[in-house]
């Protein structure tokens, strides 16, 4: 079994934390390979719902997406019932097609910002991309190419600014790392105090 299966497991395992949901977040900085971790760790788990920051967050609003997640997803999640927002179209720049995500045993938040501090009351637990930050924002400009300088050049400061007021890695209950073979997941500050 692979370090996803068996964290899939764990999670399974553990006490629902958002109404019947255990709520998992995959944070860590842009470029780290969240999205690619967790569709991965949504697909151990069975097909897991997951949740993008990405489509609560804004253009204007790159941080500002905790009373959409709290209206939108948590609120209904923590009633049993189907969470339904509107996901952001970032090429159009406006709210648009909506997302329904239902509350399943095990529900995946995934994005810059997921472990923070108005969330972590509804998790189970909290998984951090072990990257450093300049590895990781390289590996975001290369991947999203020479098109997207601008919004990098805007994002870096916001990213840095967000964290330095509400980290999540001090709070991570794991710490998973990218290996060229797959992923070891390793305990986490919390998981250490």
């Amino acid at each position: 079994m692979d370090a996803t299966e068996a964290l899939a497991r764990r999670l399974a395992a553990l006490p629902p934390s958002c109404g019947p949901v255990r709520l998992v977040a995959v944070d860590g900085h842009a470029g780290s390979g969240k999205s690619t971790f967790t569709a991965r760790l949504a697909a151990a788990l069975g097909g897991a719902p997951v949740v993008h920051t990405d489509d609560l967050a804004s253009h204007e609003e790159l941080f500002g997406w905790a009373g959409r997640l709290g209206t939108g997803v948590l609120e209904p999640l923590s009633r049993g019932r189907t969470a339904r927002f509107a996901a952001y179209d970032w090429v159009a720049g406006r709210f648009a097609a909506p997302r329904r995500v239902p509350p399943a045993a095990v529900v995946l938040l995934e994005g810059v910002g997921s472990g923070r501090r108005a969330v972590r009351p509804y998790l189970a637990h909290l998984l951090w991309m072990e990257l450093p930050r300049g590895t990781s924002w390289a590996r975001g400009r290369l991947r999203d190419g020479p098109a997207q300088a601008a919004f990098w050049d805007r994002w870096r400061p916001a990213e840095e600014a967000h964290f330095a007021a509400d980290p999540s890695r001090p709070y991570a209950d794991a710490l998973v790392r990218q290996r060229p073979t797959g992923y070891e997941v390793l305990p986490g500050p919390a998981a250490e105090r």
